[in-house]
């Protein structure tokens, strides 16, 4: 049997493709191991929902189904006098596609896809959206989505199905989770009926080890995959597949929700610059992540910040470890401060549960402060990526 690394390069470099859904779905793994590193501490094979990596398909996919520059993803065949799309979720999603558009008043940016996963992510209910984005966006747009989820859901168990040499070799037919609970540990989030791909262990750690390598290779092969089978030059599909979203998202609610707790005498503390931030002191809602490098507005992921470091001297850079470990107790008491709100704390609490593992009810702010700053260090040794 091929080691783990062996896996994954033979499966990019050499398994026949049709389209490149073998491509996208190592990156969907490789992007999902990135997201929650903290399930390595269970030391057990991990269950993923198809629809999270539908979820990141969706991303991958956004810019190549412009309605007016569409790109194929693999060769247009005909059936029974009928021509069938180069991929089979095509449609599903260039209506989700028009549906944001619309909601956005026409904006166009090829890393929309990535912007939107985020906003519309599927609750802990595992039903839809949380009930604070569900009530910013109109039901088509939610119900395009969602449509787009389950089509897209269906078409990866090809890819996994195909994956290697001959059927099923190296994945496992996908199974809903209450079927290999046992054995597995679930990403957070996963209900019962999620129909899971089981990632073994060592596999994990192989994508978690060697997370830059396989972006990149998955980058690269799909560049050349797409230059093959369209007219577009790689260097375009190049952008297109690295493209990353600004903050279109005012965080109005969230920063007013800040506010008040400010006005009501509640102090915070620039994690960054060890500043005072009380009534009267100009802040940033600041991304720790920031959007650029990790697309989310998740609440653990935005805390009241210098807006001068936050401009000049963080920007689009992670924290390096001592900044983190400086950080790290005043993180902590930003959050214990969201608890003594009741709309951020259903709010962080919610976010929390879709996002880390090992965070405890009992010690909350604390675990959270510990798994964030884990995330972040994990994320930029990963991707080897700028640090102030």
């Amino acid at each position: 049997m091929l080691a783990s690394d062996k896996v994954i390069s033979t499966i990019l470099k050499h398994d026949t493709k049709v389209t490149s859904y073998k491509i996208a779905l190592l990156r969907a793994i490789n992007d999902v191991v990135l997201t929650y590193p903290d399930i390595r501490t269970y030391q057990s094979d991990v269950a993923v929902p198809l629809k999270l990596l539908a979820e990141f398909w969706i991303a991958y996919y956004w810019p190549f189904v412009d309605p007016n520059d569409p790109i194929q993803q693999g060769q247009r065949a005909k059936r029974q006098g009928q021509t069938i799309n180069d991929m089979a979720f095509r449609p599903a999603l260039t209506e989700l596609r028009r549906q944001w558009e619309q909601v956005v008043g026409g904006l166009k940016n090829p890393a929309d896809g990535f912007f939107l996963i985020n906003e519309l992510r599927w609750s802990k209910t595992g039903l839809g959206p949380s009930p604070r984005k569900h009530q910013r966006y109109p039901r088509l747009l939610i119900e395009a989505h969602q449509a787009a989820i389950t089509a897209i859901a269906k078409t990866i168990q090809m890819p996994i199905r195909y994956a290697g040499p001959g059927e099923w070799s190296i994945f496992d037919k996908p199974q809903p989770f209450k079927a290999i609970s046992p054995r597995t540990i679930a990403v957070p989030g996963t209900t019962p009926k999620d129909r899971c791909l089981v990632i073994p262990l060592d596999l994990w750690a192989t994508f978690r080890q060697m997370s830059l390598w396989v972006e990149a290779l998955c980058i690269h092969e799909w560049c050349l995959f797409t230059g093959r089978v369209s007219d577009h030059d790689r260097g375009h599909i190049y952008g297109l597949l690295t493209s990353r979203p600004d903050n279109r998202r005012p965080l109005t609610w969230e920063r007013n929700q800040i506010d008040i707790l400010i006005m009501e005498g509640t102090a915070f503390t620039c994690p960054w610059t060890e500043k005072p931030i009380a009534q009267g002191t100009p802040y940033d809602l600041d991304h720790i992540l920031p959007i650029a490098v990790y697309p989310t507005n998740e609440l653990w992921n935005l805390v009241p910040s210098d807006p001068t470091f936050n401009s000049h001297k963080k920007r689009d850079r992670l924290p390096t470890a001592e900044r983190l470990a400086v950080a790290t107790p005043h993180l902590e008491q930003t959050y214990l401060s969201y608890e003594t709100s009741k709309p951020l704390v259903e709010v962080l609490r919610e976010d929390v549960a879709l996002r880390f593992a090992t965070v405890t009810a009992d010690a909350f702010p604390e675990s959270l402060a510990l798994a964030v700053t884990g995330l972040v260090e994990e994320v930029a040794e990963a991707r080897n990526l700028a640090r102030f």
